[in-house]
């Protein structure tokens, strides 16, 4: 008997699943992509923490390194050779099986730097329908169309149903809002915890006042909670200036003072990804990036697309050496952007072959992430003579961005 292979790609920047039919014995390219050529000595781990152990493939600078392979994937997988120069961190999965459902998990990790989950990918295989089976396909019409019907009264009425709050928000918003409530009277010696998906502390409020201190830098200065939460029991959190890199699940958490939890909440956050769209015969286009002016002076700025180092900024000054020839004399930054928080980039005579996706990532000293926004670039194809500069922002938001005061954030 054949079987069918139906699996659903999570991606954090994207609110839509794709899936795809494919046949028993057939292969599959699970999707990872990251700037892995920025850092020094990476380590890239494909795991599924539903197994033990856990690990599907392992690759770093020396080549593969499956000692530690579980050996339900033995032969099967696969990464290209230039994986960690590339960035493209894709993995090639032969000869599917049904006990290659779960979820795969993408992780990156380097010499100075912690693990960072950077794609999942969920996997599930089935058996096909048997041959005789065809004349059931009016019956499973049928289903379908009452499984829409309940789909569609489901998405109308889901926050009567689901336990997780959602919220979506375009990117290039000032703020978002992360509502977490309750009716119940709370002691005054309580802590608020705000956690993202990668359990870093988004906002600490022990004991009625914040502790910013504690908060992951990639948060600091981008959130707010109000003042005498306790009296109304509300317990929500303002994102400042959200991006894509923020989208994912927070969890707000109550404690009491020996520590016991008194309520937990979560909320997913959707931030829609930037897009720019522009056509081929202008004089520049601007990838907008805005975050606070309070970064410091030993800060990194990397403008990257897929595979190339577009713009990078170090040291106080651009570093046009290091660009890569394709983009050379082609990109600006604006002046004193670590004091006004102005990242954008501009790019000048953008071409049909500059459409892509590009990611700005923005590292202290130590090369620790402090800030992140990838813009998706269309250029289309010269429809009429122009000599002007065009500066696109998020088409998906009504919001007129300007530019941002010290106190601000991404």
């Amino acid at each position: 008997m054949k079987m069918l292979v139906v699996f659903v790609i999570l991606v954090h920047v994207s609110q839509h699943a794709s899936a795809v039919v494919l046949y028993e014995g057939d292969h599959f390219l699970l999707p990872c992509e990251f700037p892995t050529f920025e850092l020094d000595n990476p380590t890239v781990v494909w795991s599924r923490y539903d197994l033990s152990p856990s690990t599907v493939h392992q690759r770093q600078k020396e080549g593969d390194e499956l000692k530690n392979q579980n050996q339900l994937y033995r032969d099967r997988t696969s990464m290209r050779t230039d994986a960690l120069e590339t960035g493209d961190l894709s993995l090639n999965l032969t000869k599917l099986q049904l006990s290659d459902s779960g979820t795969y998990t993408c992780s990156v990790t380097s010499a100075i730097w912690r693990e960072k989950r950077v794609t999942e990918v969920q996997l599930q295989v089935k058996e096909r329908f048997p041959s005789w089976a065809k004349a059931l396909l009016i019956l499973l019409v049928l289903l379908v169309v009452v499984l829409l019907v309940t789909g569609v009264l489901l998405v109308h009425f889901r926050q009567y149903f689901m336990s997780v709050y959602q919220v979506e928000v375009d990117s290039g918003a000032e703020s978002v809002l992360l509502p977490c409530k309750t009716t119940v009277c709370l002691p005054g010696d309580i802590k608020v915890e705000w956690r993202d998906r990668d359990n870093w502390e988004v906002h600490v409020y022990p004991n009625g006042s914040d502790q910013p201190e504690k908060q992951h830098q990639f948060f600091r200065g981008r959130t707010e909670m109000k003042r005498n939460l306790l009296k109304p029991g509300d317990l929500s959190l303002t994102l400042k200036y959200p991006t894509d890199e923020d989208t994912g699940t927070f969890t707000c958490t109550v404690y009491n003072r020996e520590g016991n939890i008194l309520m937990k909440k979560q909320v997913e956050l959707k931030v829609q990804v930037c897009q720019v769209e522009v056509e081929e015969g202008v004089e520049s286009v601007q990838l907008p990036f805005r975050t606070t002016g309070d970064l410091p002076e030993d800060t990194t700025v990397w403008w990257t697309d897929s595979y190339r180092l577009v713009h990078k900024y170090q040291d106080g000054s651009d570093q046009p050496e290091e660009q890569d020839q394709f983009y050379r004399g082609r990109t600006e930054m604006k002046r004193n952007l670590l004091e006004t928080g102005d990242l954008s980039l501009t790019l000048k005579k953008p071409k049909v072959r500059d459409t892509g996706r590009y990611g700005c990532r923005v590292y202290d000293m130590e090369k620790n992430l402090l800030r992140g926004k990838i813009v998706l670039l269309q250029v289309k194809d010269r429809i009429q003579d122009t000599d002007q500069t065009v500066d696109i922002r998020n088409r998906s938001s009504s919001t007129d961005p300007t530019p941002l005061m010290a106190d601000q954030s991404v």
